[in-house]
């Protein structure tokens, strides 16, 4: 007898099959579509949990295009903001960079203020819920002591004061502090635009705030541990910082500016490692290349490939965790099989009396993707998932066609597109290369 799944919600649901058939990882929904990977999931718990007792970490998480990188930086997102951290992500690009002097570095930071998360405000935009979390304790501290509100705010961030830029962080949150109790927007608004580090210019912010300093490019590493502190004293857990698509400082054309980014990483690398920094943890995303090409990766630096050179006790099947260095393996067939199971389950709502199609169309599944593009749909199963949830789309939408029909008709194209692509001459234009595509 069939068991009935947990039912999935038609809004979750749906917004994961239209997230996989546009080749995206969904942002809720994932506990839905989650296999394998136990033991790197396991590794980054223990960093969530030592982030929330005080400490701090740093992940490289490595992976081909399309192996699920993205997809574990979600997953791992989702886990702390359960365990009660504040949570902020960004894709690295050419406008946003970790070290920079034309305002990329600046970019970034604010795109990850702006992304601040919690479990109450999962979808970003949290920055001035955390504040008014801070601020509204802040009567209680003041009627004890007999102070105005804005001084009892001002003490209770004694230990960001000490640190870089801490005392113009201080007085930007007590102006925030005290146009929340004035009524203020015009000054809640400019407190946050510092915050986030969308000043660009020191005589504006003066002009706004009376502070001389603002959040610049210099100072992308220092605002980010401002933050992380600040919401210690909110009453947060800590901060953990997602940074995907590192690959981006791979492709950097200039060898000072890739340096320049490596050495900043190696700033943020050394505090996590020798215990000088709190209550933060990085999650680095990047491609193989990005990490071990000698030429233009991390390993480039001699520093850096150091501290993130594998154990060398750790060969014939034998993993460490312990290290900064994550890499994604491979799904196995047992996996991917599951995969499909459970993304036939979403199509299904969680009803297995839905379900589109039996098991045997399962392994049909996997035998054309194998016969298809081979081994690398085990590699990347970004493609895989998308032709599979393509299929279950065609199916669900005309119900009146057999599957195993489907797959036999796809085959026939492919075999025919195969034997036209065989009569074009060896000097003529190929195009972009789509072999690694499963067309469905």
């Amino acid at each position: 007898m069939t068991t009935k799944s947990p039912s999935i919600k038609p809004r979750d649901r749906d917004t994961i099959i239209s997230a996989l058939r546009a080749g995206v990882v969904p942002r809720i929904g994932l506990q839905h579509i989650q296999v394998g990977r136990q033991r790197e999931i396991e590794a980054l718990i223990r960093d969530v949990r030592r982030v929330g007792e005080g400490g701090s970490s740093i992940r490289f998480v490595i992976g081909a295009y399309g192996a699920g990188k993205t997809f574990f930086l979600f997953l791992v997102r989702q886990i702390a903001l359960q365990a009660k951290l504040v949570v902020c992500q960004a894709d690295l690009s050419p406008d946003r960079r970790i070290h920079a002097t034309n305002g990329q570095a600046r970019s970034l930071y604010a795109e990850l203020a702006r992304s601040l998360s919690t479990r109450t405000a999962p979808d970003g935009g949290a920055l001035r819920n955390i504040l008014e979390s801070y601020i509204q304790k802040a009567p209680e501290k003041a009627a004890a002591t007999g102070v105005p509100i804005e001084t009892a705010v001002k003490d209770g961030l004694g230990d960001i004061r000490e640190m870089v830029a801490g005392y113009d962080f201080a007085t930007v949150v007590a102006a925030y502090a005290r146009g929340y109790e004035d009524g203020n927007g015009t000054l809640q608004d400019a407190a946050l635009r510092w915050l986030r580090g969308e000043y660009t210019t020191k005589t504006e912010a003066r002009q706004d705030l009376g502070v001389r300093t603002i959040l610049d490019d210099a100072s992308f590493y220092d605002g980010l541990r401002l933050l992380a502190k600040f919401v210690r004293v909110a009453g947060f857990g800590g901060m953990i910082v997602c940074l995907d698509e590192l690959v981006n400082l791979y492709k950097l054309q200039s060898a000072q500016a890739r340096k320049q980014n490596y050495e900043q990483i190696l700033r943020i690398l050394n505090d996590v490692l020798q215990g000088t920094t709190e209550g933060i943890g990085f999650i680095l995303g990047g491609t193989p290349e990005f990490l071990l090409d000698t030429r233009r990766g991390l390993y480039s630096y001699e520093a850096l490939q150091s501290r993130l050179a594998e154990n060398s006790f750790a060969v014939n099947g034998l993993a460490d965790y312990s290290g900064p260095v994550i890499n994604l393996p491979s799904l196995t067939p047992e996996e991917l099989f599951h995969l499909l199971e459970r993304l036939r389950d979403v199509f299904a709502g969680g009803d297995p009396e839905k379900h589109l199609v039996p098991d045997e169309a399962l392994v049909a599944f996997m035998e054309h993707c194998s016969n298809t593009i081979g081994d690398a749909y085990f590699r990347t199963p970004r493609n895989t998932v998308k032709a599979f949830v393509d299929l279950l789309a065609v199916l669900e939408q005309n119900p009146e066609v057999k599957w195993n029909d489907l797959l036999t008709r796809v085959e026939v194209s492919e075999d025919r597109q195969g034997a036209d692509e065989a009569e074009i001459p060896a000097d003529a234009d190929d195009g972009d290369d789509e072999l690694a595509t499963l067309r469905l």
